[in-house]
């Protein structure tokens, strides 16, 4: 068979295995070993499980992820969710609507400590959805604004899933981390003005409440002096050059307990949980990692990656309809997959295609655009109704809100995904404009 034709039958295989429930990370290793067997040989597939394996995860910069998921799930169990939102809403509460923007404020400022989109909605749900639910809001208003919200916690630095595309794509983490720093802010101002003109249209559905004293409001920013100061110290240092990521990581997790323990909210038990959790996190993400790395080294033997980029070099597409034609694959693999299953699985195919493209862009310009793209594209498809996968955490939550109220209420956020993606692909210098100015 050709290796070509080969590599597109692992590719609907692997798929069939994935909506089969198969473990994405047993889909793609077990798929791809075959293929690598198939294309190589039995012998060459062992020497390669035998060595391959320790050197993957003998990798500096794969040691981020287990130190960047300990600070989020310190941050978690030590309830720095319940103070932000608490900050957010003593300020803005009182206007209408203003619970829904203090849950979008506080899934904002959480996201960039937690760094996991299901984390950040799932946390900051249990917190204000039953504030909001007491203050006479919508389930649809409430449910659909923690579920945009959470998505946050994709792109807002540091992500995760920005590490780890980084690292597929050989890029700088600083420098990816600094352009996802503009089209998060275009997220937290679009999800606010999705809300603003819901209460506009519904003024029934964010009702005003009481406003806080001025005493309540500057006692809630002290309660989170210590995590701005934080999230400062850790992006400050990496940006400014002080410490690696992986270093400023591990300022993080330090500071992250040394804040859970001066305020006693950080047990021995809480941090035992902690260290618990995080191995589990870190193995999934591993494996995954792991899964996807092997089933690529089978596309790489078969050169599918090479075909698909000279086929698209050679078919006389415009770049600009190749780009809409992968977001909308985004779009919707995005609302069955999760977002470090998508990154894996497509960016070794999808990127070198893009980068033989000429969208009139340096080569580094060009790959942080991509990169920023597909996170946005990859963190709609997790609020996109009927299998967007935030919306089934949020439901799962809030069992007094039916599943179509929380379908419709991540409606208005939708079009506001949509909005930025179109900015983002019209104005390319919102995903690097930074990186240059900084530089």
């Amino acid at each position: 068979m050709d290796p070509v034709t080969l590599a597109i039958l692992l590719c609907a295989l692997m798929l069939l295995a994935i909506f089969a429930r198969v473990p994405v990370a047993l889909s793609m290793g077990g798929i791809g070993a075959i293929g690598y067997a198939l294309l190589a040989s039995p012998q060459a597939l062992t020497s390669y499980l035998a060595t391959a394996w320790p050197d993957k995860f003998r990798s500096y910069e794969l040691a981020i992820v287990p130190l960047f998921v300990l600070m989020g799930n310190i941050a978690t169990m030590t309830g720095i969710s319940g103070r932000l939102f608490a900050a957010s809403n003593a300020w803005i509460g009182h206007w209408r609507g203003g619970m829904a923007l203090a849950a979008i404020g506080g899934c904002a400022m959480f996201g960039s400590i937690c760094g996991s989109s299901l984390a950040t909605a799932s946390t900051m749900a249990r917190v204000a959805l039953p504030e909001m639910k007491r203050a006479g809001y919508s389930g649809a208003l409430s449910s659909g604004a923690l579920a945009a919200g959470g998505t946050l916690g994709i792109l807002i630095p540091p992500s995760v899933v920005l590490i780890i595309y980084a690292m597929l794509t050989e890029q700088n983490i600083v420098k990816l981390f600094l352009a996802a720093t503009i089209p998060g802010t275009l997220a937290v101002l679009g999800f606010a003005l999705a809300v603003t003109v819901w209460v506009r249209l519904f003024p029934e559905e964010g009702p005003a409440t009481p406003a806080a004293s001025w005493r309540t409001r500057f006692r809630a920013l002290l309660g989170i002096w210590h995590i701005v100061a934080i999230f400062a110290t850790v992006l400050g240092g990496i940006y400014g050059g002080f410490f690696t990521p992986a270093e400023g990581a591990s300022v993080g997790v330090v500071a992250v307990a040394a804040a859970g323990l001066l305020t006693r909210s950080l047990t021995p038990k809480i941090l035992l949980a902690c260290l618990i959790d995080t191995a589990v996190s870190s193995a999934m993400i591993f494996a995954i990692v792991f899964g996807a790395d092997l089933f690529n080294v089978a596309l790489t033997l078969s050169r599918m990656p090479v075909a698909l980029a000279d086929w698209v070099g050679g078919s006389g597409l415009a770049p600009m309809t190749v780009m809409v034609a992968m977001i909308a694959f985004y779009l919707i693999m995005g609302c069955v997959m999760d977002s470090l299953s998508m990154i894996l699985l497509t960016v070794p195919v999808f990127f070198p295609t893009v980068m033989g493209l000429d969208f009139g862009l340096d080569p580094q310009a060009q790959a942080m655009w991509f990169g920023i793209l597909t996170l946005v594209v990859v963190e709609m498809g997790m609020i996109t109704p009927p299998v967007g996968m935030n919306l089934f955490v949020i439901s799962a939550m809030a069992r007094d809100i039916p599943t179509r109220q929380v379908f419709l209420g991540a409606l208005p956020f939708v079009v506001s995904e949509l909005g930025r993606i179109t900015l983002l692909v019209a104005f390319p210098v919102l995903s690097y404009g930074l990186v240059r100015l900084m530089s």
